[in-house]
């Protein structure tokens, strides 16, 4: 059906309320709203059945097939918003037909339309982008990477060039000229500083490979201690130990320093870094009696000898008098039981012997000798790793005394009343 039969046809209420002698004004103005009554009915009709064939057909479709893509297509209303396309057709044909006689009608109809079907086009974008966000996710390559940052990147870029559109259908003017661009660009740079911030942080936190999906990251100045479980345009989300969730903004990331505990869990340990503060005044030099007694420690006994060769041989040489045992050369028992708890690192078979394994004296201090263990662990999983570690201090806390030595530790209100002089 051509153009002037529907022109013809759309008249036809018109010179029917004519031929009855009503006057010309009101018979255009029935006749026009009659049409619209019509064409209301026609695009919900034709609404309904494109959203009902479509939808329905676009998700017997996606069964079909093995991809899910097309599932999460559906999922997102693609076919839905498609499926408006065709009334708004039929709307955009009709409307110049049936406003003829009311062309400023006609022209804001058609700015509505226009405006509509731009707003319609962001949604059909904004549906791919998160139809491609939930499918990506699903692949093992993707996992931890920011999709929703690039996915709320594009649809800032979709929406800004809808708005320029937009406001080119209303004003009329182009929005090529440098004066409409400089004011349009000052106006976005105040309104959306936040946004911009977070789109060049989103761009080199994906870059830099800073931070990903699952990242263990610890960031005092937000309360921050957890894994992250999402990073978009402008925040990333970490739920933390406890379950509480903590929103950090996304430019905090290149802006502040933080702590990324992704290098320990690809790393093949996991480190030890803790010490026992032993008190001072039980530091001694080792008699041959407590040498002997000492060797009866399988994990020393081979060490104790060979020190005490050496030290045997040095004496000797320097004929010191070993009378007073500071004389010469002498085994301590702080240095045998740094030498035991080595060994008992390196004979613990959770430990990664592969990686630095060291026992050391560090300063002094008022709470006395700090002997620090340094090592890593194979298990790396939290609860197993203090689990370890505290194997690891029990035994080594426990054997401090059989060396004679004592673990510093502030005096109690106990220890002070033992010392006071029982009553009269």
């Amino acid at each position: 059906m051509n153009k002037e039969t529907v022109i013809y046809y759309s008249c036809w209420f018109q010179e029917y309320f004519g031929a009855q002698g009503m006057d010309a004004d009101l018979a255009i103005f029935l006749n026009v709203l009659i049409n619209c009554i019509l064409l209301v009915i026609v695009v919900l009709i034709l609404d309904w059945i494109a959203r009902r064939f479509l939808i329905e057909g676009f998700k017997a479709f996606s069964q079909r097939t093995e991809t899910k893509f097309d599932d999460y297509l559906v999922l997102s209303n693609f076919p839905k918003y498609i499926a408006h396309f065709l009334p708004l057709t039929v709307i955009w044909y009709m409307v110049p037909i049936i406003f003829l006689e009311y062309p400023i009608l006609e022209s804001l109809i058609l700015q509505t339309i226009d405006i509509y079907v731009i707003i319609l086009g962001v949604l059909v974008v904004r549906s791919i982008l998160r139809t491609s966000k939930n499918y990506f996710e699903t692949k093992e390559k993707y996992h931890d990477k920011p999709l929703q940052s690039y996915v709320q990147i594009l649809m800032i870029f979709s929406w800004g060039i809808a708005v320029f559109l937009i406001i080119n259908i209303l004003t009329g003017y182009s929005l090529v000229s440098l004066t409409t661009l400089g004011a349009a660009s000052a106006i976005l740079l105040l309104i959306f500083k936040d946004t911009i911030l977070g789109f060049v942080a989103s761009i080199q936190v994906s870059v830099n490979d800073i931070v990903r999906l699952g990242d263990w990251i610890t960031f005092s100045k937000f309360g921050a201690d957890g894994y992250v479980t999402e990073i978009n345009l402008a925040t990333v989300r970490v739920q933390n130990f406890d379950n509480t969730f903590t929103t950090i903004p996304t430019y905090s990331l290149i802006a502040d320093s933080f702590q990324n505990w992704r290098g320990m869990q690809e790393s093949p340990g996991r480190r030890i870094k803790r010490s026992i503060f032993i008190k001072q005044t039980s530091i001694k030099f080792l008699s041959a009696e407590e040498l002997e007694e000492l060797k009866h420690i399988q994990l020393i006994e081979p060490y104790i000898e060979h020190r005490e060769r050496e030290v045997d041989r040095f004496n000797k040489v320097k004929e010191a008098n070993k009378k007073l045992l500071i004389n010469g050369r002498n085994q301590t028992n702080l240095g045998v039981f740094r030498r035991y708890a080595e060994s008992y690192l390196v004979e613990n078979e959770l430990i990664n012997p592969d990686l630095f394994l060291m026992v050391r004296h560090l300063a002094p201090t008022d709470k006395g000798i700090p002997i620090e263990i340094f090592c890593f662990t194979y298990d790396k999983k939290w609860e197993n790793y203090e689990q370890i570690q505290a194997d690891i201090f029990d035994h080594l806390l426990a054997a401090v005394s059989y060396f004679g030595l004592e673990v510093f530790e502030l005096p109690t209100g106990k220890d002070f009343s033992s010392k006071m002089p029982p009553e009269a």
